[in-house]
């Protein structure tokens, strides 16, 4: 096993004093090639270009000597760090850390990045990194040669936003270029690379926030609001307790996709934004579509409002992860179990309906809840009846193995 391991993060600036001591006892020293052609490398020292690092640090174990480890940026964020920690490798390791590459990207913007989502894209988590752009006003993402900024505006295909991409930061090649999100597809971008992705009002908190990232506390408390928050103007399917209920049964979060149809005043579809998750509100009335804009713009979330009648309009959205169907009925549910979203929930209002949309939803493969829900709300000044909600509450889950 290696005497001793030093992770040594490399931002493009000369390297510390503990660095250069670290460098100079090593016996072994692994990095990318232009960490290794660093002249501070000992000649004598055993060089490994750093592709795996499960396998360069299985070479670590195996080493007797001191080992360095080169990596960009601060190896200890999103970096290299992790895996050679990891229990079965068994290495001690000292880390000397430089700024990252989020930090230099910022910089390089002139812009704060403690109210930034910092996501990594790579092939598996492209289409949840997406979805963070879609629901955030500002986010940095971490990229891959297979999920860059062509891939990442490919995605986005239909949301305005704009990308600060920064190239090989730190290095001589360093190159910083501001595109909207639709051009980043026309160009060929060179690795490695960081965007920020700006998108919406970005507007400095008074007095600085107290948090990194998206401020959970922000906003109005409650899961779901009263129905005079969104103008009282509410549909068959939205009273308060309906809407908490089904909120509570997708439980969207950061990274979801939610599909809201028939998203009439835009209060489910704004309460899923709230959430984290990103949203698209369908609609085929223009004024419902209107009135979503502005109850997104009233509490400062991010959707996308999609005009349009279902299930027709879906073919052509990207993958949902959990759905409230809305309006529409057993024929929207059906098309939307189609697609094979984790979480599927809407509402009937008689029992032969919820009974079709059950079945329908079971052969589809999803299990299916099924609950009458009764609200009654009281005027509290004379205790008499105010309003009176009635709807079966449907819920279809996709089994682990089905997805």
């Amino acid at each position: 096993m290696a005497d001793r391991v030093t992770v040594i993060g490399w931002d493009g600036s000369p390297l510390t004093a503990a660095a250069r001591s670290a460098l100079a006892a090593a016996t072994l020293v692994a990095g990318a090639a232009h960490h290794l052609a660093l002249p501070e490398v000992p000649p004598y020292a055993e060089r490994i270009r750093l592709g795996s690092v499960a396998l360069a640090a299985r070479r670590i174990a195996a080493h007797r000597g001191t080992a360095v480890v080169l990596a960009d940026g601060d190896p200890g964020f999103f970096g290299v760090v992790r895996t050679l920690r990891a229990p079965e490798f068994g290495l001690e390791v000292e880390v000397v850390p430089g700024v990252s590459s989020v930090a230099a990207a910022f910089a390089r913007a002139g812009m704060p990045w403690d109210d930034a989502q910092v996501v990594v894209a790579h092939r598996r988590t492209l289409r949840r990194a997406v979805n963070v752009c879609r629901a955030h006003t500002k986010v940095a993402v971490l990229t891959s040669p297979s999920a860059g900024p062509a891939e990442l505006g490919l995605l986005l295909d239909g949301v305005h936003r704009t990308f600060v991409i920064c190239e090989e930061l730190g290095t001589e090649r360093e190159r910083v270029t501001v595109v909207t999100s639709d051009k980043a597809v026309d160009h060929t971008w060179r690795d490695p690379n960081l965007v920020i992705v700006i998108g919406g009002p970005v507007t400095a908190t008074e007095g600085g926030g107290w948090i990194a990232g998206r401020d959970p506390g922000a906003g109005p408390r409650g899961l779901s609001l009263p129905s005079e928050v969104y103008g009282g103007a509410m549909g068959e399917g939205e009273a308060e307790l309906l809407r908490s209920s089904q909120l509570a049964r997708l439980g969207p979060r950061v990274g979801d996709l939610v599909w809201d149809i028939g998203s009439g005043s835009g209060a489910f579809a704004t309460e899923a934004a709230r959430c984290g998750a990103a949203v698209i509100a369908v609609d085929r009335d223009p004024e419902a579509c209107g009135r979503t804009t502005l109850a997104a713009r009233r509490f400062g979330v991010q959707l996308q409002v999609v005009h349009g009648a279902a299930p027709h309009i879906l073919e052509n959205l990207p993958e949902p992860d959990v759905v409230r169907v809305g309006g529409g009925g057993a024929a929207v549910v059906s098309a939307v179990a189609d697609r094979r979203p984790r979480r599927i929930v809407t509402h009937a209002l008689t029992r032969p309906a919820a009974e079709r949309i059950g079945r329908d939803l079971t052969e589809h493969g999803y299990d299916v809840r099924c609950d009458f829900v009764q609200s009654v709300e009281l005027d509290t000044r004379v205790w008499t009846e105010r309003e009176r909600s009635v709807a079966f509450l449907l819920s279809g889950t996709l089994p682990e193995h089905s997805q």
